[in-house]
């Protein structure tokens, strides 16, 4: 037998990797991993928006996708507290020719007013409202008749209630959407205490609350937003359910399973072994929200 040679392991290996380079590359559409070509006459851009909700203006963003529009718009979502804004998929977004607005809820990140959960899905269905307002559409060149609504966390399950009440929308993603019906199935002193010290560990960017505070109106609210039980609204949907190893995929499994059996969707399905903010996925979850957005039809069947 040869002597063992570590230079022609590491040769071999080398070799190996670059024979797969291609295939990796492809595996992941050019939005996530290559700038557009440039449009000199209409490049993107990103707009500082104020988007009123109950009295209040929320501090957003919409990042304008290149061309000429009307481009399709993705309404993206954070989670509690919104340390991780996905901002980086927000851009992979737009490189895929859609605009991306998101907003910051009342009491958080210096938006004024008192932040809750409440008021998260409050917040949410008067952002998808300023964003298919004509004047919104037209000065940021937006095609109000095909927006999409994506959420990580509290925001999936602020997504969740948008897409179970509103049929116009162009299909709903959910990114390990927060289950607390799951969190207070039974109520006690204990589960109380547990979940007041969560929220203890998010407060520095919100106003007008506290850790109690949040804990018990999860538990007065958990069975309302158990949002497992929107399958006939979300059967509306092309529907994209992102999962992970934070311990809220059964809620995920559960409501695709639950549309898929309805006759709806179509539904999207993907599991990622990380945790909740998606750290070490994040190509692959960039990767998998870009192929399901270019799956979706042209325009929602409501305005063909």
């Amino acid at each position: 037998m040869a002597p063992f040679s570590m230079r022609a392991v590491q040769t071999t290996i080398a070799a190996l990797l670059l024979a797969l380079a291609p295939a990796v590359a492809g595996a992941s559409p050019a939005a996530v991993t290559s700038d557009q070509p440039a449009d000199p006459a209409h490049p993107p851009s990103l707009a500082v928006v104020h988007v009123p909700s109950h009295g209040v203006l929320m501090n957003g963003i919409i990042l304008e996708a290149t061309g000429a529009g009307p481009h399709p718009a993705v309404l993206l979502l954070h989670g509690l507290p919104g340390n991780e804004q996905n901002l980086d998929l927000a851009q992979a977004i737009r490189r895929d020719g859609w605009s991306v607005m998101t907003v910051h809820y009342r009491g958080s990140w210096g938006t004024p007013g008192r932040y809750s959960i409440t008021h998260v899905i409050e917040d949410a269905h008067a952002a998808l409202a300023f964003l298919r307002d004509p004047a919104t559409a037209a000065r940021h060149g937006i095609d109000p008749a095909r927006i999409v609504v994506i959420g990580h966390s509290v925001g999936g399950l602020a997504a969740a209630e948008l897409g179970s009440t509103d049929s116009r929308l162009a299909g709903i993603g959910l990114i390990s959407a927060a289950d607390f019906a799951q969190a207070v199935a039974h109520p006690s002193p204990q589960s109380r205490a547990r979940l007041t010290a969560a929220m203890a560990d998010n407060m520095e960017s919100l106003t007008g609350t506290t850790p109690a505070a949040l804990a018990d109106e999860i538990i007065a609210n958990a069975a309302r937003w158990d949002f497992t039980r929107d399958t006939q609204g979300l059967s509306q949907h092309p529907l994209l359910v992102v999962t992970s190893d934070d311990g809220l995929a059964p809620a995920g499994l559960a409501i695709a399973g639950s549309v898929r059996q309805a006759g709806g969707g179509p539904v999207t399905e993907l599991h990622l072994a990380t945790d909740h903010s998606y750290s070490g996925q994040r190509i692959a979850l960039e990767t998998a929200v870009i192929a399901w957005l270019d799956g979706l039809p042209a325009r929602p069947a409501a305005s063909r």
